[in-house]
Order: structure tokens, then sequence, then C-alpha cells
């Protein structure tokens, strides 16, 4: 029987590319054939780069003839468009930026092309990665292969869905304030966040700079931590960027359980998913422990003004002289009419909202009273995760309190939207590592994740434990 060579994961394929059981130009061009027979339903992809693909993969194939093999060598990728591929087109889902040309590679785009990754291209996002369903790009909506009536989630939502639909095998997405983990939970994937400064944002769009990570996006938990291994580290051009150096030192597994988390507003469905993971936990021998995190409340407000203010302060540069929109000079009497008219034209809607919303914040008379009492509140938030990880070496919980919604349904409703990242935001507020693996489904056969939060650097810690429910879920 023929191998259906998209369904592999990353350490099937690398195993097949060792053995030459096919060749990364056959694997390549097995996704290229996918994404064209399947993406024009689902979007996923913005820019499709096959030429630059097969190039890569005949590359892959010298390495691995040489014995040269790194465990992403010949593997398709995608990546989310808001991440730097030199001389590749990267719009972050904006008009704005619509033919903007990378001039050079981000960072984690230099590590994985050293071991001979294959780009296949560059995947759908909210426009400069604000929003929580993809439906916020400038130029379509992404549908959730599970579904396609409903969204993906967001703002990686591009990403998550080309792994799900089997149109890459795994995927780069960033997360500031779980627009990794809320898509793959809607996807039925895994995504990881890793802990804030372990992966180098230097060639990613910056949204809010205090809360962005780059972060993968795969099929299972095994493949996450192989392409977390291979894009973290200091980087010189990151300067808040560390080398991680915690080890697994896990004994007595000890899973704390914030009360919080379960409170009103969430899905019957999807408590019901949690908990019964939890009891999973129980068999494997994990002490339950009860905690709070009493702050995690004012997560989402702080998130609001935090993020809306470093977001007003990075799209500041997007006037439209130096690179996107341009109006004509007849158009525009002065200086101001240029950057007003440009500005104008080149942002949609959520992310004028939020660069008005930062400027509000951080203006005269209004700094103390709403951005530095969020900066005090992100550091009570902080303190909540520290005192937890005193009793317990993970926290659990549900990735979102709904199941996926369908397109549409929240658009005009801003809050209902952004309550979709009521479990997520705290993380990133904080710079904690955490994780979405799939823990269940509604009746209707909607996905359900279950989020681990772990102690920051403890990823190898938090990976294990994740690792520990899949195998167990899996043989269920």
């Amino acid at each position: 029987m023929k191998i259906d060579l998209t369904k592999l994961t990353i350490i099937e394929a690398s195993e097949g590319l060792k053995n030459r059981d096919f060749t990364s130009v056959e694997l390549t061009k097995a996704f290229l054939n996918k994404i064209k027979e399947k993406d024009k339903e689902i979007k996923a992809y913005i820019t499709v780069i096959e030429e630059i693909a097969l190039k890569q993969a005949e590359r892959a194939d010298k390495m691995i003839k040489n014995k040269e093999i790194y465990p992403l060598t010949g593997i398709p990728c995608a990546i989310k468009d808001n991440i730097l591929i030199k001389d590749i087109k990267c719009t972050a889902s904006s008009k704005f930026l619509e033919n903007y040309i990378a001039t050079y590679n981000a960072t984690v785009i230099e590590k994985l092309e050293k071991m001979g990754a294959v780009f296949l291209g560059k995947t759908n996002l909210d426009e400069f990665a604000m929003g929580s369903s993809c439906e916020n790009s400038a130029f379509f909506t992404t549908k959730n292969p599970r579904d396609l009536e409903r969204v993906p989630g967001g703002s990686s939502g591009g990403s998550a869905a080309a792994v799900a639909a089997d149109m890459c095998i795994y995927a780069l997405g960033s997360d500031t304030g779980g627009s990794i983990r809320q898509p793959a939970s809607f996807c039925g994937i895994t995504g990881l966040k890793p802990t804030y400064g372990t992966v180098s944002r230097y060639g990613l769009i910056a949204f809010a700079s205090s809360l962005d990570q780059i972060g993968p996006l795969t099929k299972n938990i095994d493949d996450a931590k192989i392409v977390f291994d291979a894009i973290k580290g200091s980087d010189p051009m990151d300067s808040t960027s560390v080398n991680l150096e915690k080890k697994n030192n896990l004994s007595k597994l000890r899973i704390g359980v914030p009360k919080e988390y379960f409170a009103k507003g969430l899905d019957g469905e999807v408590e019901k998913s949690i908990k019964e993971a939890i009891n999973i936990y129980k068999e494997l021998g994990a002490e339950i422990v009860d905690i709070s995190l009493p702050m995690s409340e004012y997560a989402l407000a702080c998130y609001y003004i935090i993020a809306p203010a470093e977001a007003s302060a990075n799209l500041a540069r997007f006037d439209g002289l130096r690179y996107g929109k341009t109006i004509k000079d007849e158009e525009a009497e002065k200086i101001i009419d240029i950057y007003l008219k440009n500005r104008t034209a080149g942002f949609g809607k959520e992310v004028k909202k939020r660069i008005m919303l930062g400027t509000y914040t951080l203006s005269s008379g209004y700094y103390d009273a709403y951005y530095k009492r969020a900066l005090k509140a992100r550091t009570l938030i902080k303190q909540d995760f520290e005192k937890a990880f005193e009793k317990v070496d993970v926290i659990i919980g549900p990735t979102a309190p709904c199941l996926p919604f369908k397109i549409g349904e929240k658009s005009d409703d801003p809050m209902s939207m952004y309550l979709s990242d009521i479990y997520t935001v705290s993380v990133n507020l904080a710079g904690l590592p955490a994780i979405s693996i799939p823990c269940g489904k509604s009746q209707s056969g909607l996905p359900i994740g279950m989020h681990l939060i772990g102690a920051p650097f403890e990823e190898e810690k938090l990976l294990s434990i994740a690792s520990l429910f899949e195998k167990k879920y899996d043989n269920k």
C-alpha cells in the first residue's frame, strides 16, 4: 500500500528520508500537490514558493546523501507571514505590506536553513497578528479544516490550518496573547509558546515587543520539541534572547488546578474534557493540587492596555514613505497628509482600533491612570504564578473557553472575541512557557485543547508532562 507522505510526522518523515524510502523532493511535491488540492477551500497560504521549496528539497537530498543530517533536514514546513524570509514577500496580512519583499532572514529562518529545512510558503494571519480568528486578514479569511464554516483561531490561524490539513509537516507561528495556542486548540493540533526570550524575535514583525514570542505548531509533542530545539537559543540581534539552561528534574508530578479557570462562561463540553484530562493525570499517579491565581481576572484588561500601547509605538514606523502604501504627491499638500492618507488606506479596522487605544493610554494625563497601573497589575500576575510554582510543576486548564466559533459569529462583538484569549494572555504577561494539546472533541466533533503552563525556562519539563498525557490519551 502506498504511503500518504503528507500524513507523516517530523520523526516519521526524517526516518523515511534517512532510509531512502523517499526523497525530500518527492516529499515536498506531495505537499505542494496537497496545497493545490485543498488550499482553495481552506485558504491557509498567502504565498506558496514552489520553485524555492523544490530547490531547497534538492539541497536537502544532497545533504542527506553526504550524511549531513539534522532532525529537520528535508522536512517541508510553513512560516507565518510576519516572519521574514529574505527575498520573499512578507505582508503581515496587511495592505500596507502587500508588496513588501523581505531584505533579510529572521534568525529562526537562518537556523532552519542551516539544517536544510524546506519552506513551502507563508501563511495567513490576522493583520499584524492582531486577532483571535484569522478574520482580520486584509486578504481573506482562513477556514478551519475540521469544519469549514468555523474559524481556525488566530492570529496564527493559517499556520494551524496548514498543519491540521496536512499541507505542511510543521509550521512556525508567533504568540503575543495566545496566537499559537488558541488556533492549535481550535484546529486539534499541538502549539508551543516558549518562555519569553528563549527564541530570538529578530526578523519577526513586531506587535507588542514585551509579549511576542515565536514557536512551533505541530502534529504532536515530540515534533514540537524537535522544532523548539532547532530554533531556541540566544542571538546577538535580539538583546532579550537567552540560552536555555534548565533541565527536566521531574520526580513526583504535581499539577495545579486554578479555581479561577473553571468559572462562569466556560463551555460545558470544554470543561468536561479538561476534567477528564485531569483524571487521566490522576491515573498516571500525579498529585492534583487546588490553587488560586486571584490576579488572573485582571489579565485580559491588563493585556488590552499593554499590548495596544506597544503596538502603537511599533507601528508608528509604517508611514508609507520608507515602505508600504505610497499615495501620489499631488494628493497631499503637507507631510502630515501623507502620513494620514497612507495609514488610513494601509491599516485595517482592528489595527486602527488598537493603535488608537494604545496611543490614548500612553497620552499625557492617561499614562498613569492606565498604562502604569497595567504594568503594576502585570507584576502581580507574574507573582501569582511564582507562588503557584512553589507548590506545583505545571498548571492545567482550558486553552480557550469556547469551541471553534463560526466565521462571522463574533465579528461584531469585540468583547466576546477578546474573551477567547482569557486563559492565554496571562502567560504572555508573565513570560511563561505554555502548550496546547488536543484532549477531546465536542459531540459535534470539534477539537478541544488542554492548556499546560510551565515555570520559566522549564520547557523540557513541560513537554515531558504533556507527553505523558498524549501517550495515554492516544492509547485510549
